[in-house]
């Protein structure tokens, strides 16, 4: 299935054909922009058309490398030609949350080279996990100026999708050799200019000036070495 996301986020309509459905629900496309629930990201929400009928989409997921779409209203069938139309307003704010978090865990570890160990994005926060012996609400705090101070630098977030062998060269991506089985021969990479450099494969925003400022709101202890980090929006 081909995965329009990963090479244009920006990509909110495309024509794509039912391929098969299950239980008159999950429907699978020949190809798709809608982003599956994974990484700490929310999937894509929207509505699949076809002959003027709508089929809200109502989540995505991805099983065995498939990509479903779970539809609300049933009717479709193998072989309709669809339109998919991606909720922008979800999608984007997603982006913008996604790219920021890059922004910010890049700055904890090359102060601290604190490892960051999971992630959760909603629509109205982001939370943040990461190793780190001190927990230090103040240095912690500190970081929010500093994620704000690159949005504002208006740096360009390039999205390249590099053979393997290129990607491993880079000590980022390195440190996940073994989250990329043997088959996979391409390695999606998300680079912030002078900031961050990391595989990944979720949405993201084409300009750090597209995020609005950050506010670190709570920060938690949460055991030995493990702290967590909650942002919004301001």
């Amino acid at each position: 299935m081909e995965q329009l996301y990963l090479e244009d986020c920006y990509l909110t309509e495309f024509d794509a054909v039912v391929k098969s459905i299950k239980d008159d629900k999950y429907v699978v496309l020949n190809k798709t922009a809608f982003y599956p629930n994974s990484g700490g990201q929310p999937s894509d929400t929207g509505v699949l058309t076809h002959s003027g009928q709508e089929y809200p989409v109502a989540f995505v997921g991805k099983i065995d490398g498939i990509i479903s779409h779970e539809i609300s209203v049933p009717g479709l069938k193998p072989g309709d030609k669809i339109k998919g139309i991606i909720d922008w307003d979800k999608r984007y704010n997603l982006m913008k949350y996604h790219t920021a978090s890059h922004i910010l865990s890049a700055i904890i570890h090359n102060e601290t080279d604190a490892q960051i160990s999971g992630n959760q994005i909603s629509k109205d926060k982001t939370r943040i996990d990461f190793s780190l012996e001190d927990f230090d609400r103040e240095q912690i705090k500190s970081y929010e100026a500093k994620v704000n101070a690159v949005i504002d630098r208006k740096l360009p977030v390039e999205i390249k999708i590099m053979p393997r062998d290129e990607a491993l060269n880079i000590p980022s991506v390195v440190k996940l050799k073994d989250a990329f089985p043997p088959d996979i021969s391409e390695i999606r990479v998300i680079t912030i200019q002078d900031i961050d450099q990391q595989a990944c494969g979720g949405t993201h925003v084409a300009n750090t000036g597209e995020i609005p400022h950050i506010d670190i709101f709570k920060t938690e202890n949460k055991g030995k070495n493990n702290r967590r980090i909650h942002f919004k929006f301001v």
